[in-house]
């Protein structure tokens, strides 16, 4: 057994303790995956990240993010959460005003945007393509959306294997049931427009599976909201700067020199130790 420094940080809060809960274990160095995979399990959390010692010059440090069921090439609220506890353990960035980050997605480069709060450049998609009917009738059945309530949807995977669905309205977002079903490999984002004088331009839910099968809501959800931001961007059905709402959370998204930057409050509300 060894003590580990651990950190406990919401993420994309509109208020205290609103947002996206992330466990960060740091000197994660001597940890193998699969006790890696056990501890975010344990957390009961959507994710749970690593910090490491980075393996390449110009990045700050690495990061293994996990999920209950697997492991991720990358997640934005892991990354917005472990970029602050790396921070607030006494980090210092190699350059001045950019953090960098090693993931299995590669370098991430991280920032403080003009609200002060932390934002990432969102990564490419991985894949991006029309959905095929018979994976849109799955999602569909098992969020009990009506086929005829959907604008568009894509592929917006940049990791976690994200599916997006554009509904009629940000009110079609918010009025879906809580899913009961179960499935494998589900993961969905669903977004919908708010009305022009709305204080946030977006509404989004986020669906997952977790280890058992369950599909589980996902409280605010950064990875999902940088390919939204892309997917809706790149075919001019918003503008950016905008602000999503997601559950309790809010997300700040925005557009520079042709990158997508997805931020929000970050908050540590826990630090101690855990015993590996």
């Amino acid at each position: 057994m060894t003590h580990h420094r651990f950190s406990q940080i919401d993420v994309f809060a509109s208020g205290s303790f609103t947002g996206n809960p992330l466990a960060v274990v740091h000197d994660a160095d001597d940890v193998s995956a699969q006790v890696m995979q056990m501890v975010t399990r344990w957390t009961n959390l959507s994710e749970a990240a690593f910090l490491l010692a980075p393996s390449v010059p110009t990045a700050d440090y690495r990061v293994r993010i996990f999920e209950p069921k697997t492991e991720l090439p990358f997640a934005g609220h892991p990354t917005l959460g472990a970029c602050a506890a790396w921070l607030a353990a006494g980090g210092i960035p190699k350059r001045d005003g950019v953090i960098v980050q090693e993931c299995g997605a590669g370098l991430i480069t991280i920032r403080r945007s003009a609200s002060g709060h932390l934002a990432f450049a969102a990564p490419p998609m991985v894949r991006h393509e029309p959905v095929d009917p018979p994976d849109l009738g799955r999602a569909l059945g098992l969020l009990s959306i009506d086929p005829a309530d959907v604008v568009d949807s894509s592929w917006i995977d940049n990791g976690p294997g994200w599916m997006g669905l554009l509904l009629r309205s940000a009110q079609h977002v918010l009025d879906l049931p809580t899913p009961t079903g179960s499935a494998k490999h589900f993961d969905v984002g669903v977004v919908g427009l708010h009305p022009a004088a709305h204080d946030t331009a977006l509404e989004v839910r986020a669906f997952f599976n977790d280890s058992n099968g369950s599909i589980r809501e996902d409280p605010v959800t950064g990875s999902l909201n940088a390919s939204i931001g892309q997917w809706l961007l790149q075919n001019g059905v918003i503008t950016a700067p905008y602000i999503a709402s997601q559950t309790t959370g809010t997300v700040a998204v925005e557009e520079s020199a042709g990158e997508i930057w997805v931020g929000g409050a970050v908050d540590v509300r826990v630090t101690g130790t855990i015993e590996i």
